[in-house]
């Protein structure tokens, strides 16, 4: 089995930029479909971008397209998240999840393995 760690979180001003990291180990990060979550308080964990672990197709949910970019490193074993033009409502810790099953899907429970999560906030 696969362990994440994520990375990379903190505090941004609106506007500014984080790449969060998720750095695997156990298994290669290649053997797996990605993926970012995040929760914010009181809320339900959502998805933010997956990356198909077959040919690398990328999907992001609507409030991360345009300022998003997920990507991954297979020799680093590491995959990222680059979040650009942040806003408040960003603010959340941020899950990176790992299926063993090839396509991206929006649902936390379709993921297998799990990091302990990194915080990201946003001020206004």
């Amino acid at each position: 089995q696969v362990q994440l760690v994520e990375s990379g979180g903190g505090l941004v001003q609106a506007g500014g930029s984080l790449r969060l990291s998720c750095a695997a180990s156990g298994r290669t990060i290649s053997t797996y479909t990605m993926g970012w979550f995040r929760q914010a308080p009181g809320k339900d964990r959502e998805f933010v971008a997956g990356i198909r672990k077959l040919g690398g197709t990328t999907n992001y949910a609507d409030s991360a397209k345009g300022r998003f970019t997920i990507s991954k490193d297979n020799a680093k074993n590491t995959l990222y998240l680059q979040m650009n033009s942040l806003k408040p409502e960003d603010t959340a810790v941020y899950y990176c999840a790992a299926r063993w099953a090839i396509g991206v899907v929006t649902t936390p429970d379709e993921y297998e393995y799990w990091g302990q999560g990194t915080q990201v906030t946003v001020s206004s």
